[in-house]
């Protein structure tokens, strides 16, 4: 427990006021009387910045106390209101719960990938703003495919989508093969724009409820204005 040198000065001050006026005038000690008045109100400046120093510490213990941690003591006259601050909780990093392991049901076709953000990384564990991602080899559309092993039973899909340096709008477009991919029927089509700084950062989930799926394509154009950008995926997940 901290003591709280702001409340102990007071009482000294008090006391040698009392103990100078109680000198008098023509008594011999008056130049002592003389000498400490003067150094009275540098105590009471050191007592006024202790003060504040003490309510600066509060303010900081406050903001950087843990749930759990034991609050200091109340002040005198009165309990300590109990707090702290909330932050932003951080997005999820895991796979949805229900999520299919595509590595162990399904083969995964792309049209290209850059040599240092695979498409492995669009079905790791990392999830949220500044996530590994799969980024395209060259600009232009790209086709992502998810042929599975045996015929599977979809009723959501999730996907994110990063973007921190170009302004864009991005088109996605999610379908289905019932056939072993001969023809597709389309689930969703959906905009999106980037604008960083403000808006880098997409998340989709999907309801689809469809049985018998033996294909899930989805293309991206990754600026329906015709920029040369490249198209990026964080991460994508079927359940």
């Amino acid at each position: 427990m901290r003591p709280n040198p702001a409340e102990e000065p007071r009482g000294l001050i008090t006391e040698l006021r009392a103990a100078l006026d109680a000198i008098p005038a023509d008594d011999p000690r008056n130049y002592l009387r003389q000498s400490l008045q003067v150094l009275v109100p540098l105590v009471e400046q050191v007592h006024h910045r202790l003060q504040t120093l003490e309510t600066r510490l509060d303010a900081l213990e406050s903001g950087h106390r843990r749930p759990g941690d034991t609050p200091p003591p109340a002040p005198s006259g009165g309990m300590r209101l109990r707090k702290h601050l909330l932050t932003a909780p951080p997005l999820a990093r895991v796979s949805p719960c229900g999520a299919k392991a595509i590595t162990a049901i399904a083969t995964v076709w792309v049209t290209s990938e850059a040599a240092d953000a695979p498409i492995d990384h669009a079905f790791d564990q990392s999830r949220g703003p500044g996530g590994s991602r799969w980024v395209a080899a060259a600009p232009g559309e790209q086709r992502l495919i998810l042929a599975f092993d045996t015929p599977q039973t979809i009723r959501m899909i999730s996907l994110e989508v990063e973007e921190a340096e170009v302004s864009r709008t991005q088109v996605l477009n999610m379908s289905m093969s019932c056939d072993g991919g001969q023809t597709y029927q389309e689930l969703r089509r959906q905009e999106y724009t980037f604008s960083p700084p403000g808006t880098t950062f997409e998340r989709e989930e999907w309801a689809v409820k469809v049985e018998g799926v033996t294909h899930l394509q989805l293309v991206i154009v990754p600026d329906k204005g015709g920029q040369p950008c490249r198209a990026t995926l964080t991460s994508l997940d079927v359940l």
